[in-house]
């Protein structure tokens, strides 16, 4: 029998067999991910004598989202590393490694030790895996192959698997027997990943993935090398500054995070668009994707925020004792990826049922941010009506998850599809890594204004809700420049 090719594959709910194995490696790293993130806040928060570490509640939320960014940010040396030094393939083990072993810190009760070290681990972790798994997606299909966006929808139900599972399970473990035992169980979940990863990927994924795509040469070395150096001389000498000046805090080192993540991206961006290996069309296609990281990074400022302020609300001001059944605050954080998973297949059919005929990238991205802030707007309701002291029904919370998550399946697997058909051949995973870069932008920006939360809480909602209402309208005013740019692509 003639073998098929990749864009003939069928074998996976007709795709690519490769897709099944990355499916269920992503699904289980993000059960470990988030399985984590359902209990840090609580774990940061409680009082000692509950089992935490009896931090602010406005540091802990802080701290949650400029971690995120951390993660995100990763991803960026995740790419280069992988386009430059050992392809996707084992960039994407290696981060499984390191991710496990950042679990495992946090399973031990070494109180901020523990936690810093894992946040290390887990940060440089995901950076080599999530931005390269998703990558070796985009390479299952051909250029003009109509099932792209279709598989990223399917690869985005897998993720959303496993975070559905996670906050149960670690949830309910960390919070009504032991934080520590939640988070090991995490560590055990990104161990079944790499399990997986390993003997399925030997059958199922092709050679594609192991060698760089566009190794460093020889006579690149030298400079590259100089450039790491000089750059942790400078930020060895702007923390001794700090320091000097007793400003060397939790507070301001997330500051300075931000500012790097914002430096990161303008940097990463020019390099792209000057670079020689980057021709004409693709320059077309950076300059396309710009306004489409810019709405990305909006919506996901509004759409971490499930884990801390919304988290906050579930822990602080919902009723959580309903028909004689308690509600431990980390369920809340199932109510994401539940609704991924209810809307998943409906948008999958839609996009397969629409082909041609259906929005470009631009349109769904204007569409997703509108949604995402009405989401915060329907927020404010609540607020209104009882007060910031009284304890609201659930529905609050999983009505403002519902309407998000329509966002989210606008902007998060599209996103995922049209970054890796705007990307340079040179630039692959490090243009994959923008992606992820627009999340990091919207967290570090979000860790700069969650502490004004509990100031105003309904003009915290309305007010966000309603910038991201006009970025996405008027997103809507550039849809026929951006399509000139990126020619032809959806």
């Amino acid at each position: 029998m003639k073998k098929q090719t990749p864009n003939m594959d069928t074998a996976f709910l007709g795709h690519p067999k490769g897709l099944s194995t990355l499916f269920f490696t992503e699904m289980w790293e993000r059960f470990s991910y988030y399985g984590m993130r359902a209990i840090l806040l609580l774990y940061m928060y409680y009082a000692i004598n509950q089992g935490g570490l009896g931090l602010d509640r406005g540091l802990s939320m802080s701290i949650m989202s400029i971690y995120g960014a951390l993660v995100y940010v990763s991803s960026v040396v995740g790419g280069y590393i992988s386009d430059r030094i050992l392809g996707s393939r084992r960039t994407v083990f290696y981060g499984g490694i390191l991710i496990m072993f950042g679990h495992i810190a946090l399973a031990l009760p070494l109180g901020l030790t523990a936690l810093f070290t894992s946040i290390v681990l887990i940060t440089l972790g995901t950076g080599l895996l999530k931005p390269n798994v998703s990558d070796m997606v985009g390479d299952l299909y051909g250029p003009s192959d109509t099932r792209r966006d279709a598989g990223f929808t399917i690869f985005t139900f897998g993720i959303n698997l496993g975070a559905l599972i996670a906050p149960i399970v670690v949830g309910w473990l960390g919070q009504n027997v032991n934080f520590h035992l939640g988070f090991s169980l995490a560590a055990i979940g990104m161990f079944f990943g790499l399990f997986q990863y390993v003997v399925e990927g030997k059958k199922t994924l092709s050679q594609h993935g192991m060698k760089p795509g566009n190794p460093i040469q020889s006579n690149e070395l030298r400079g590259i090398i100089t450039k790491v150096i000089l750059g942790i001389i400078a930020l060895a000498v702007i923390i001794f500054i700090m320091s000097l000046n007793h400003a060397l805090n939790i507070a301001n080192i997330i500051t300075l995070i931000t500012i790097i993540t914002l430096l990161l991206t303008v940097v990463y961006f020019v390099i792209m668009l000057t670079s020689k290996k980057v021709d004409s069309v693709e320059r077309s296609h950076v300059w396309a994707y710009i306004p489409l990281f810019i709405a990305s990074a909006i919506f996901w400022a509004i759409e971490e925020q499930g884990s801390s302020i919304l988290a906050m609300f579930a822990a602080t001001q919902t009723q959580n004792h309903v028909l004689g059944l308690t509600i431990p605050a980390s369920f809340y954080q199932t109510l994401n990826p539940l609704f991924i998973l209810i809307y998943s297949p409906i948008f999958a059919w839609l996009w397969g049922k629409l082909g041609k005929r259906q929005p470009g990238s631009p349109v769904k991205f204007s569409m997703g941010m509108v949604i995402a802030g009405l989401s915060y707007v329907f927020m404010v309701i609540p607020v209104v009506m009882f007060g910031t002291k009284s304890l609201v029904s659930p529905l609050w919370l999983v009505g403002s998850w519902a309407i998000i998550e329509i966002a989210e399946m606008l902007i998060s697997p599209v996103g995922l599809s049209v970054t890796t058909k705007l990307a340079p051949k040179a630039f692959s995973s490090e243009m994959m890594s923008m992606w992820f870069l627009s999340d990091a932008v919207g967290q570090a920006i979000s860790s700069q204004i969650v502490g004004s939360y509990s100031q105003n809480e309904a003009m915290y909602f309305g007010i966000i809700g309603l910038l991201a209402i006009v970025a996405g309208l008027i997103l809507v005013m550039f849809v026929k420049p951006l399509k000139k740019l990126m020619q032809g692509i959806r």
